[in-house]
């Protein structure tokens, strides 16, 4: 349960949720999102470290840089707490 709050936690803030709408297309290194979102690559960076922590995200490094790709069995799961909550069954 601990985890499923990080997870809405991470998802209530609009960077991030557009961090993840773009990771849903490819994977992006941090320059790629900050061209992308307009934001600073500091804050950038700081919120890809949420999403990581949230387990929404995954960082392979390729050469310098590191990739970020996103892990939808995460979504998924959190979906399905939801639906628990709901009381839906499907």
């Amino acid at each position: 349960m601990e985890t499923a709050l990080e997870v809405f936690k991470a998802l209530s803030n609009p960077v991030r949720w557009n961090i993840l709408r773009l990771l849903k297309q490819r994977p992006f290194c941090v320059n790629a999102l900050t061209y992308r979102l307009n934001v600073s690559q500091p804050a950038v960076s700081q919120h890809l470290k949420v999403l990581e922590y949230a387990g929404l995200v995954r960082g392979t490094k390729t050469g310098l840089q590191v990739h970020y790709c996103l892990i939808p069995e995460r979504l998924d799961e959190c979906i399905g707490l939801l639906r628990d909550l709901k009381g839906d069954d499907g």
